[in-house]
């Protein structure tokens, strides 16, 4: 009984989150201007609310009672680690000061509205204040949380648990010895033709082909939906109300299909998640205070990764979906082969954008942000010269000189929201992605379907090995019981070097 209790708890504090997530997804899609002010206000009081309930005393007996009540249980059995799921998020919740948790969501929801007039104007020092605020906060949340080397990593904690500092060194390390020679290969080759991307596609046109190719690997618009924003997301308001979003440039139609593509990917492990989980320890994360089934960001992002590349960006994928293409834009494609398409979406041309970054050199912008992220938090970059050390990163990783603070320290919206601790995510994200297609594909019926546009068979492996589990188990359990090891960056790597190798005859 009182395990039943906890988790009808637990299920309240999961609708409150979902009702901040509502508040959110309609801050950055549909809101007027003027109202930022107070919808800060709202999410910071539903916030605390939040915090609140899950932290009271009366939450703390229930669970006092739901560990007693399930003590001989095994180890592994769902009852147990849902109960200590709470065990953890109230341990580390009362670590942390209500007031502190308070100041944070209010100073990011109202950031996201100075961040976005900063980018519009390409001008750092109208964002710098508020920045400066969130690095102070981030740096009392972290000496709030504890942590055993770095300050960085108690940050990391609430996103990718077990990551620290320490163990991205030799990963990036890794990377950046597989991938910088590719990038300077490529740099003295011919690229392929790319001039018919950047021809004139009408933004409605935009919308009904992105959903066209997110239904196609199985997202669900039973219970989700498409629209427009400025930084494509998802979210999640249990699996059923799974919403996407993307961004159209009318002279650039890539952005808005692999935007909708990797958000359908997110999308897909959402409404994935067990039926049974639904309100439950499992499908809420209750250290970082989100509504999502996702058991890491990382293992998010390998989703999103894996479906809007690996699949997305194949040379199979085009070959049986280019038609459909030209039929969208018939006069944008009609000079265009399958084979063109397919090679010009994977062109290899280092820019200043990340979510528009070839995948390739897409993991040098992961890496400079969580460096820079690293040293503000450890006080070695001060706010005011970031932008300086930004440019100096990204001339280094990739030979380029960034033209304003819009193309450089203000393109991304995390830091508006207050959020430091989450860029690793996305380059674990492409591993994690590579080690599972590379498992997946060995499956004869998965690649034959991968071969023929039949992406059900990969998309039921997924919701078996990934998305089923919620947050059940953790990251490289998770990848331990799919592939047979932890977290490994050799089949992401070998991917990158056949694909690109081929593709420019290295």
């Amino acid at each position: 009984m009182s395990y039943a209790q906890l988790m009808e708890t637990v299920g309240q504090v999961n609708d409150l989150l979902n009702s901040q997530s509502i508040l959110s997804w309609d801050a950055r899609t549909m809101m007027p201007h003027g109202g930022h002010e107070t919808r800060g206000k709202q999410l910071a009081t539903l916030s605390v609310l939040t915090r609140d309930l899950l932290v009271s005393a009366a939450t703390r007996s229930q669970l006092d009672r739901a560990e007693a009540e399930t003590a001989s249980m095994a180890d592994d059995a769902v009852e147990k680690v849902m109960v200590a799921h709470v065990r953890e998020a109230i341990d580390y919740h009362l670590a942390i000061p209500a007031e502190l948790t308070r100041r944070r969501v209010e100073l990011g929801a109202n950031g996201h509205a100075i961040w976005a007039k900063a980018r519009a104007e390409s001008d750092f020092s109208q964002f710098a204040p508020m920045l400066e605020q969130t690095v102070a906060l981030n740096r009392e949340l972290a000496e709030a949380i504890g942590y055993g080397e770095h300050p960085y990593d108690a940050l990391m904690f609430r996103f990718e648990p077990g990551e620290t500092v320490a163990t991205l060194k030799p990963l990036f390390d890794r990377l950046r010895e597989g991938l910088i020679p590719l990038v300077k290969a490529i740099g003295s080759k011919d690229q392929p033709r790319f001039d018919f991307l950047e021809r004139h596609y009408p933004i409605d046109r935009q919308h009904e082909f992105a959903l066209s190719m997110a239904q196609k690997v199985g997202y669900d618009l039973n219970r989700g939906r498409l629209d427009t924003t400025l930084h494509p997301f998802e979210v999640s308001f249990t699996r059923n109300d799974v919403r996407i979003t993307t961004r159209f440039n009318p002279n650039y139609v890539a952005a808005s299909l692999f935007g909708a593509l990797h958000e359908a990917g997110h999308g897909l492990y959402e409404q994935g998640v067990d039926p049974a989980y639904t309100r439950t320890p499992f499908a809420t994360d209750l250290v970082g205070l989100y509504a999502v089934g996702g058991t890491s960001f990382g293992a998010h992002e390998s989703q999103s990764r894996l479906w809007e590349n690996q699949v997305g960006r194949s040379r199979e994928f085009w070959a049986v979906n280019f038609a459909e293409a030209q039929q969208f834009y018939p006069e944008q494609l009609a000079d265009v082969t399958a084979e063109e398409f397919f090679r010009a979406v994977n062109r290899c041309k280092p820019g200043f954008i990340r979510v528009e970054a070839d995948e390739l050199t897409y993991d040098f912008h992961v890496m400079l942000r969580t460096d820079i992220e690293a040293a503000l938090i450890d006080g070695s970059l001060a706010v005011k010269d970031l932008p300086e050390a930004w440019n100096a990163k990204i001339k280094e990783y990739l030979g380029l000189d960034v033209p304003d603070d819009a193309h450089g320290a203000l393109q991304d919206v995390h830091w508006s929201s207050g959020q430091i601790g989450t860029f690793c995510n996305y380059t674990i994200g492409n591993v994690m992605a590579g080690q599972l297609f590379e498992t997946a594909s060995k499956d004869n019926v998965i690649a034959d379907g991968l071969a023929s546009g039949n992406y059900e068979p990969l998309r039921a492996y997924m919701v078996e090995n990934v998305h089923q589990h919620g947050r059940r188990y953790g990251r490289d359990e998770l990848l331990v019981k799919a592939t047979g090891r932890k977290l490994d960056p050799e089949p992401y790597i070998a991917h990158l070097t056949a694909k690109y190798s081929e593709l420019y005859s290295l």
